[in-house]
């Protein structure tokens, strides 16, 4: 089974100059937990909203003043719409992600997300339970605010 048979075609983005208030009212507004944050339509990061929570709310600073740009993360895991279900669950358990942006393999644009929602819906129970078992796992403990900036 390849990834573009089962993942969300639904991609909502925002850029990263989107005032995080902004960004947290189109997370809430659209009953999703991550925004892809896109510029010049190139994936540039994710934010999601343990993000906001984290890194916005937790950092002293006025979150009214913040862009999605603060928070974000820069170095997204993805995978490719005809890459196989199971190498981007691999990917997943990896990086410990229950998200994965995914991107056409003609142009580079993201053309969907891959959640674990999607591999629950689709997979055997043994794999979706596998993946997120490991995607769950607390191998570390989490960096401290100060860490993230």
């Amino acid at each position: 089974m390849l990834v573009k048979e089962i993942m969300s075609d639904r991609k909502i983005s925002v850029s990263s100059a989107t005032s995080l208030v902004d960004a947290a009212r189109k997370m809430r507004d659209n009953d999703i937990g991550c925004l892809l944050v896109e510029n010049d339509e190139r994936l540039q990061g994710i934010v999601t909203d343990r993000d906001v929570t984290c890194r916005g709310l937790v950092s002293g600073l006025d979150v009214k003043d913040m862009t999605v740009e603060d928070v974000m993360s820069r170095d997204v895991i993805w995978c490719v719409e005809e890459e196989h279900v199971e190498d981007a669950v691999r990917l997943m358990e990896k990086n410990q992600v229950r998200r994965l942006p995914v991107l056409g393999n003609g142009n580079g644009s993201v053309v969907g997300v891959l959640s674990l929602g999607d591999i629950s819906n689709n997979l055997s129970h043994h794999l979706s339970g596998e993946v997120v078992a490991a995607v769950s796992r607390a191998e570390s403990l989490p960096p401290t605010v100060s860490s993230l900036r």
